[in-house]
């Protein structure tokens, strides 16, 4: 079975994060933007396991920091949401605009 060569995996990675951060700029949902931060997120793990593979393949530093990043990611998530649900029961409005005026 023949290997797939590293620029393909940082193409692929490449345009993962561009997608990410293009949703990220053009969104105002704050749901669709953290999942633009998540899928930003996504392109780095590919390719920290990609230079893991292909440069050092016998270390593992770069399989930690993937799931270091999952795991922070996983808590990033779990507060973002908590925040989304507490701006949408203040506002009535997931949107960032709506959000910009906020009430204490």
């Amino acid at each position: 079975m023949s290997d797939v060569p590293l620029s393909h995996i940082l193409f692929v990675s490449t345009a993962l994060f561009f997608i990410g951060m293009y949703g990220l700029f053009t969104r105002r949902n704050l749901i669709t933007m953290l999942m633009s931060i998540e899928l930003m997120l996504n392109s780095v793990n590919i390719n920290f396991v990609a230079f893991n593979k292909y440069l050092f393949p016998q270390n593992l530093e770069g399989i930690f920091f993937t799931i270091f990043i999952i795991t922070i990611a996983a808590a990033e998530a779990a507060i973002a949401i908590a925040i989304i649900i507490n701006l949408y029961r203040s506002h009535q409005s997931i949107d960032v605009e709506d959000a910009t005026e906020l009430k204490f």
